[in-house]
């Protein structure tokens, strides 16, 4: 139970029961008219004695642990308007005592697990009032129970997606005549598109019938909907829709914004009068038997965001005009029968992120003019009749961040070292071309590559040290070509290696992998191994090794003996000098016996704290870390605080943490950074005094400590992170003292009243210094070691260049918050069970990106169950946020520092989609 909320409740003797949170009564004070008690992580059963309140108007008892049934007793409420139990763990069947009410307008059982059929009641009951249904997202079978004789004029939302529900669609929900929302997704009805049903709702703005058994043609409904003149989304996708796509299209409203009739088995051509629908944003007729070739009529849509045209048989060429779609982010046209060249245009379309045009019969070389696409991020141009060389200027693409594919073509030449231009890219495939020549040493350049493909062609030569070098690399396979030489020790002695494949080449020399077997190195006779089964033992050299092996001894013991004291000099070099500066910073010495008393911080005591404490007593404690335990605490002015008591004061690592955090908190005023009320410091005792969050932190809500399911909607996910971001903004680029936090995790995220999210605990933030900033190495990490042998962060969450003994940087930072949005996206610890595989969250999310991602984005969408009704309905623009995000989380978690954006771009992103889910109309725009 959430006690905070609740906590006037137990003080009922000297609280009127009309003034407990989330208790509303009517003016004479003697009826309660409103229970609101959603949110407050209540559990148990919902107790029968709940229609005592028989004059409540209003029962909300949604997104809390509540379990069993839900009792029959609730449909006694006579006097009920609005009755909400949605996001429970509520199971059994829908009592028919809920179709008893005569007022009730407003019924949310959403998200719960409710079984059996729909009682009849529910919408039959004489009564015309009900305007809001959810039942959305339960395991309702049998059919949706309306006759001619349910009085339903009032009902303008109807939700029931994601059920078992089977049938057809009632005819009398064509009495509905105000429906504006209609959404049975996810089901098991049959028999044809409700056509007669729709063309008497000329209220409707969304409608999402995907994924059912819905088998007809087109052209009855597309006439029915051309009644429905505020239309804004229409989804038909994976059904058993046959026939063509007629020209009645051009019938559908001019405000259609998306239209899904993508995994269908409509075949013919895509007709011209399509044109008509003016203000699509995303147009998705892909996985049909649609063929014919693309309409030109396609490139007037100048609102176009999206369009997938994918897995269909369409012919001909790509129409040069999509250069003219200035909005175009998603081209998909992929696995067709296209033929004749890449068009030149695409370098017009500015907006352009991703490009699909694999598996085709496209032919000529690859356009240098793509190059000039200065936002594409994944190219996939494979499985195509391209010939020629790679363009030098193509190989400078540097924007592209996640995927560039153009194997199994008849591509040749030699590799251009102008590749390493592509240092943001995180897979790259080149496979299963003509390439002949050296592999150029300069790919070892594109640091950011986690999967690199040079199998299948004509390579030779020794294979580059550098390539084995690259810090990320994950898949490496250059099988199938004529290379040469010994493997280079750095592939050996790689840690990050995880799928290699050297089959089939030239190699000779001995080879130690231990973690490769034999699959790895087939063909290639001249190889021997002692590790590897399967392979040739090699043969000793103890002649050679007798000659040279006492000349190489002393000289390995000397050289070994100097280089253990360069770092053990430039450490204490090192130390020293940061040692000083820092105490010079921080304006006080560590064994200070005064209580602090600097920056006009209010005085309190030691004895004070104690007291408003209880003692720091066990029941005042409220967290515990690393270097201490917080407790919640009243002052004597009623003030609530939290007191962050550090551990070990006398030692050297705990002082320096806290000296770091008061110097971090008393140069920095933000809305999203804790404020520092003050500071006690003596030498037995050091704590810092801050404001107590009502709300903890934001790891009780994703991980409450009963286990029970979080209620953050997804407004609450966005604003927080939106939150945490502008909180680095400030840290990193407008603090008097530039500063990374080091240390960012749900833990140190802290809520207030509102539920707006503030960073915290920086006790490990480390200053970041100008000389540092500006003497980067070349991957973007600052040249020095990592300071004072702490490393910075929480195991899941800090960047992988740490490891390496890199300095804290504001990269870093980035690096933790993506972790920290896959985290809140799939609700996953980074320390999950699930990854024990050895992969990480970000390998784990990577590994479903782009084509596996949807079972992650589906069970977010139930995680973060949406509070507005607008919200509920729009599910086709959630799902498009969630993979957007879930691609930004991906983009801030690259191994390279360099190739992460700043947490000025982060910030713009997130507050972007802070202010569209925060304007209900911008919804519906």
């Amino acid at each position: 139970m959430d006690h905070r909320r609740l906590k006037n409740w137990s003080n009922s003797s000297s609280v009127h029961v009309c003034n407990w949170a989330g208790i509303t009564c009517n003016e004479k004070g003697d009826s309660v008219v409103e229970l609101d008690l959603s949110g407050a992580s209540l559990r148990g059963s919902i107790s029968p004695v709940i229609a005592r309140l028989s004059r409540l108007t209003v029962l909300d008892l949604s997104r809390n642990f509540f379990e069993g049934s839900i009792p029959r007793e609730v449909g006694y409420l006579s006097e009920l308007k609005q009755l909400s139990l949605s996001s429970n763990l509520l199971r059994g069947k829908i009592p028919s005592e809920l179709g008893f009410f005569q007022g009730l307008e407003y019924l949310d059982l959403g998200s719960n697990k409710l079984g059996g059929d729909i009682p009849v009641s529910l919408f039959c009951n004489g009564t015309s009032s009900l305007e809001y249904v959810d039942i959305s997202n339960n395991s309702l079978s049998g059919s949706i129970p309306l006759n001619g004789e349910c009085d339903i004029k009032e009902l303008r939302y109807l939700l029931l997606w994601s059920n078992k529900l089977t049938g057809q669609v009632p005819r009398a929900l064509s009495n509905s005549s105000k429906l504006k929302w209609l959404d049975f997704e996810n089901n098991f009805l049959e028999g044809e598109l409700p056509f007669e049903i729709v063309k008497n709702l000329s209220k409707l703005q969304f409608v999402y019938l995907s994924y059912n058994r819905f088998s007809s043609s087109l052209e009855p409904f597309f006439l029915a909907l051309s009644n429905s003149p505020g239309l804004q989304e229409l989804e038909l996708a994976g059904n058993r829709l046959f026939g063509k796509i007629p020209d009645t299209i051009r019938n559908l409203p001019g405000t259609l914004v998306q239209l899904h009739l993508d995994d269908n088995q409509i075949s013919g051509g895509i007709p011209p009068s399509i044109l008509n629908l003016l203000n699509l944003t995303l147009l998705n007729l892909s996985s049909n038997s649609l063929n014919g070739s693309i309409p030109k009529e396609l490139c007037h849509m100048e609102k176009l965001e999206r369009l997938y045209l994918s897995d269909n048989i369409l012919s001909g060429d790509i129409p040069p005009c999509f250069g003219n779609v200035s909005k175009l982010g998603l081209l998909d046209l992929s696995k067709n029968r296209l033929s004749n060249l890449i068009p030149d245009t695409f370098s017009n379309v500015s907006q352009l992120r991703k490009l699909l045009l694999n598996n085709n019969k496209l032919v000529g070389t690859i356009p240098t003019s793509l190059s000039q696409c200065v936002n594409l991020e994944t190219l996939d141009i494979s499985h195509n009749q391209l010939s020629g060389s790679i363009p030098s200027d193509f190989a400078r693409l540097s924007t592209l961040k996640m995927y560039l594919n153009i194997s199994n073509n008849q591509l040749n030449g030699s590799l251009p070292p102008e590749l390493s231009k592509m240092n943001m890219v995180l897979a790259m495939d080149l496979s299963s071309n003509n390439f002949s020549g050296a592999i150029p040493t300069q790919l070892g350049s594109c640091i950011a590559l986690e999967l690199l493909n040079l199998s299948g062609n004509a390579l030779e030569g020794s294979l580059p040290d550098s390539i084995g070098k690259l810090p990320f690399l994950v898949n490496f396979d250059v099988s199938s070509n004529i290379l040469s030489g010994k493997i280079p020790e750095s592939f050996q002695k790689s840690s990050t290696l995880k799928h290699l494949n050297f089959s089939f080449n030239n190699f000779s020399g001995n080879v130690s992998f231990s973690v490769f077997d034999i699959d790895s190195f087939l063909g290639n006779p001249g190889l021997c191994s002692s590790s590897i089964a399967a392979l040739p033992m090699c043969k000793s050299s103890h002649r050679k090794r007798s000659i040279h092996l006492p000349v190489l001894l002393p000289v390995l013991v000397i050289a070994t003996f100097l280089m253990s004291l360069i770092p053990v000099f430039l450490k204490s070099k090192s130390k020293n000098k940061f040692s000083k500066i820092f105490s010079q910073k921080i304006g006080y010495e560590e064994d200070e016996e005064n209580e602090s008393e600097e920056h006009n911080y209010p005085k309190i005591s030691h004895q004070e704290l104690v007291e408003a404490t209880n003692g720091f007593n066990g029941s005042s404690l409220i967290g515990a870390g690393q270097f201490g335990q917080v407790y919640k605490g009243i002052l004597k002015d009623n003030t609530k605080i939290a007191v962050k008591v550090i551990s070990y004061a006398k030692s050297t690592k705990i002082s320096e943490s806290f000296n770091r955090e008061c110097e971090v908190l008393k140069n920095t005023r933000h809305r999203n950074l804790i404020r520092i009320i003050t500071i006690c410091s003596r030498p037995d005792f050091k704590a810092l005094v801050l404001p107590l969050m009502q709300n903890g932190s934001l790891e009780d809500h994703l991980y409450p400590s009963d286990h029970g399911l979080s209620h953050l909607d997804l407004v609450q996910m966005v604003r927080i992170l939106s939150d945490v971001a502008e909180g680095l903004v400030y840290l990193h680029h407008y603090a008097p003292v530039k500063v990374a936090h080091c240390d960012l995790k749900p833990s140190n995220i802290l809520l207030d009243d509102d539920m707006n999210a503030m960073l915290s605990d920086f006790g490990i933030a480390r200053l970041v210094k100008e000389e540092v900033e500006k003497n980067m190495e070349a991957d973007g990490s600052p040249a020095v070691s990592s300071t004072d042998g702490l490393l910075c962060g929480s195991i899941g969450y800090i960047a992988p260049e740490y490891g390496m003994g890199r300095r804290a940087s504001t990269q870093g930072d980035v690096y933790s918050f993506g972790v920290l949005l896959l985290e809140m996206v799939t609700r996953k610890r980074p320390t999950d069970v699930v990854f024990n595989d050895g992969s990480s969250l970000h390998e784990w999310v990577k590994s479903h990106y782009p084509h596996n991602l949807e079972p992650i984005i589906k069970e977010a969408l139930v995680n973060y169950t949406p509070v507005s009704s607008t919200m509920s309905c729009n599910t086709k623009l959630l799902h498009d946020m969630v993979q957007e995000l879930i691609e930004l989380g991906l983009i801030c978690t690259q191994y390279n520092p360099s190739t992460r954006p700043t947490m000025l771009d982060v910030a713009h992103e997130m507050a972007t989609w802070k202010e569209y889910l925060s304007s209900p109309s911008s919804l519906l725009t």
